[in-house]
């Protein structure tokens, strides 16, 4: 059976908050099995028969915006797609070791050449990007709070819903579903 993960959008941020049990109880509800949260940031790890991902986030939004009250974009990845998102070597590792913060962005579809080309136009000196596939790969020098670039910033420009998360969280998260 398929395992996934679902990157959440909108979850315990901007007064939207959740408590992790009832998420887990959402996810259950929509016949899931061994559903479990990881860190409080709405990262829900999952098991589904379906192997229609697309189908699986529509079924998760309608869900929770039903039951939360708001939209809550979902993009799900599976197990091996998280673990390859965790290895893919977007920047040199020195560049990473300096930086401040390395963030990967969730997106629903692979960005085409106008988006790139926008997102190409929020490098700065503390700000880098690299785009694979359905995810952004962002590397930001120094503190995030001193960057003009944030996830409200991106989707205004590309016109699409985003979720981000540190490449450490996604580490550790792509080793948590490693063990047996």
């Amino acid at each position: 059976m398929p395992r996934y993960v679902a990157f959440l959008r909108a979850i315990n941020v901007g007064g939207h908050i959740v408590k992790m049990d009832a998420l887990r109880r959402h996810f259950a509800s929509l016949g899931f099995n061994d559903v479990e949260t990881f860190i409080a940031s709405g990262n829900v790890i999952f098991q589904s028969r379906s192997t229609a991902a697309a189908a699986l986030e529509r079924r998760i939004e309608a869900c929770l915006e039903e039951r939360l009250g708001y939209e809550v974009k979902t993009f799900l990845r599976t197990d091996a797609e998280v673990a390859a998102i965790a290895a893919y070597r977007a920047f040199e590792p020195a560049r990473v070791a300096s930086a401040d913060s390395f963030n990967v962005g969730f997106l629903a579809g692979p960005l085409d050449n106008l988006a790139i080309t926008k997102v190409k136009g929020f490098a700065s000196a503390i700000d880098e990007f690299h785009v694979n596939g359905r995810e952004l790969y962002w590397l930001c020098r120094t503190k995030q709070s001193d960057s003009k670039f944030s996830n409200v910033a991106f989707e205004k420009a590309i016109g699409a819903r985003a979720t981000f998360r540190g490449l450490n969280t996604i580490r550790r998260l792509a080793d948590t579903l490693a063990l047996p």
